[in-house]
């Protein structure tokens, strides 16, 4: 009986953690949306077409579609169909998928045109689905470890960060940072819950070991090497630690390995050169990501 619980316990953990990663994965795009901007820029707080961003959280939190833009496109509609028509413009939607084309905050309309978007950012499904994987994955590898609800907590954070990485290859402040010091925060609580399966000084020594050899590799080639990378990296390197060394040193190889493979990727496809500057962040995240997994199942 004690084993069929055991079989049973571990499925159940990971639809849990799948609905968890979905519904944070919804309230990922219009976050990447806000962060998604140049170094220069203030963080967006207009949609493509230039209503303000409202909702919880100052507009940072609720999904990712503009309710002004969408009443716009329904009057927009309205004004437009011709008598007997069906409420319909032709080519219906009227929209640009994500923020496409728009310049970065939206610029705004020209009055009398139709709305280009009332979704925008990433595709919200795609984003939630790869969130509730993301979180699946990691509780079929941890188990019912009370570690697994800080990775449940962080996946969320991780997925965001890659997402604005890709997009506008910068890894904003306001994200690398709390990362690093809620890993070491709560991987320090959990260290005192019976059960756990690693050890919190190895992430504190993991976090400021990885941070301090990215920042080598940042000074020796800063145009290789961003500095928001370095900062990822000291939460990176407090997951990975908790499981010991050699998670550290998996995750890491992993993180350039694939980041190695997609620029030359882009190379055969002559969509880059021997000089051109790729988003390392999500790589080193999905590296970690994969780090964390055979770490965890293996503890």
């Amino acid at each position: 009986m004690d084993l069929e619980l055991w079989s049973v316990r571990p499925l159940w953990l990971t639809v849990l953690a799948a609905l968890w990663g979905a519904a944070a994965g919804l309230l990922v795009p219009r976050a990447a949306y806000r962060f998604a901007v140049e170094p220069d820029e203030a963080w967006r707080t207009r949609c493509p077409d230039g209503h303000v961003l409202t909702g919880a959280a100052g507009g940072w939190l609720g999904l990712a579609r503009c309710p002004d833009c969408a009443q716009d496109l329904r009057d927009f509609r309205t004004s437009r169909s011709a008598p007997g028509d069906a409420g319909r413009v032709s080519g219906d939607a009227g929209r640009v998928p994500g923020d496409a084309g728009r310049a970065p905050g939206g610029a705004g309309r020209v009055p009398g045109d139709a709305p280009t978007a009332y979704r925008y950012g990433p595709g919200t499904p795609l984003v939630a689905l790869a969130t509730a994987g993301a979180c699946a994955g990691l509780a079929l590898a941890t188990g019912a470890r009370p570690e697994l609800a800080v990775w449940l907590l962080l996946a969320p954070l991780g997925v965001l960060l890659a997402v604005v990485d890709f997009r506008v290859q910068r890894l904003p402040d306001v994200l690398t940072l709390p990362l690093a010091g809620l890993a070491l925060v709560l991987l320090g609580v959990m260290a005192l819950v019976p059960e756990h399966a690693g050890q919190w000084p190895t992430a504190l020594f993991g976090s400021l070991v990885l941070g301090g050899a990215y920042f080598l590799l940042f000074l020796v080639n800063p145009n290789g090497m961003g500095f928001g990378d370095v900062k990822l990296a000291l939460g990176i390197g407090a997951v990975l630690g908790w499981y010991g060394w050699g998670t550290v040193v998996l995750g890491t190889f992993a993180g350039f390995l694939f980041g190695g493979l997609y620029g030359l990727g882009l190379v055969l496809m002559r969509r880059a050169g021997r000089k051109t500057s790729i988003p390392f962040g999500p790589f080193l995240i999905a590296g970690a990501y994969v780090g964390l997994l055979i770490g965890a199942y293996a503890a």
